[in-house]
């Protein structure tokens, strides 16, 4: 089955969590939701003014979906309306999305280095992560909802605690190995189904993969001949998918 129906690059793509819908991003300026089952687009969002880099579907409640976006916003979506239901706007260019799991607040990454929480009863930023020495490509909740999973272009991929009342510094690990490059390709990242285990894409053309609690490099896998612009776990099997610029899909067991 192909989706057809972007006018560019596709730039970020997630199930939604009954599975039933893929949800894309795109730099012809819109995010697209896709019927599984028969494969047609049932929804276009087209409201950003410039590239869409990154979406995030809600876990829980409501059908919601969150955007970002080169034209300085966030955007969230309610799957049953008509038009975005709310915008958020920053200073600069927002590479990376995601919701909390309580689905009551947005975690967003941009150019500027900092993750910002929103709170989206209030609109506002009520709290700002500051880190990362470059700008953030890719970022991805915990299984369990407590923690933020960040990968920056100062090539490192860094755990935040979100949880309420949690330290002043919420920056709780660091892991390094991986590379980013002047492709300034946004890499993402992401965690095991139990979170054991942390991934991320890289610029030298391997797949890495860290022990969560430790924090040593478990595997780096070779194969690919670009950039890995994303690995991800499979839901419950010991393999790693991994996609790059090389044009190819890769599935490697760990």
């Amino acid at each position: 089955m192909v989706l057809k129906g972007h006018k560019n690059a596709i730039l970020d793509l997630h199930w939604t969590t009954d599975g039933s819908q893929i949800i894309s991003a795109s730099p012809d300026k819109t995010l697209r939701a896709w019927d599984v089952e028969t494969g047609k687009q049932i929804k276009k969002m087209a409201e950003h003014s410039s590239f869409v880099n990154s979406c995030c579907p809600s876990r829980r409640g409501p059908p919601l979906v969150v955007s970002g976006s080169d034209d300085g916003t966030a955007k969230l979506w309610d799957m049953r309306q008509r038009g975005a239901i709310q915008t958020f706007p920053d200073k600069y260019q927002i590479t990376a999305v995601s919701f909390s799991d309580a689905s009551d607040k947005i975690f967003t990454g941009g150019i500027d280095n900092d993750i910002k929480v929103w709170d989206l009863r209030k609109g506002e930023v009520t709290m700002t992560l500051q880190g990362h020495q470059d700008m953030i490509t890719g970022m991805s909740l915990s299984p369990d909802g407590s923690y933020l999973l960040t990968n920056g272009m100062d090539c490192k991929l860094c755990i935040w605690d979100m949880r309420p009342y949690a330290p002043q510094n919420r920056c709780v690990k660091i892991f390094e190995g991986h590379q980013h490059n002047f492709e300034k390709n946004l890499l993402k990242c992401g965690w095991s189904p139990d979170g054991s285990k942390v991934t991320a894409g890289s610029s030298d053309r391997m797949v890495y993969i860290w022990d969560t609690t430790s924090r040593r490099i478990l595997y780096k896998l070779p194969g690919h001949t670009g950039s890995v612009n994303e690995s991800v776990f499979h839901p419950n099997e010991p393999i790693i998918g991994s996609c790059s610029s090389d044009k190819q899909i890769y599935l490697g067991e760990i």
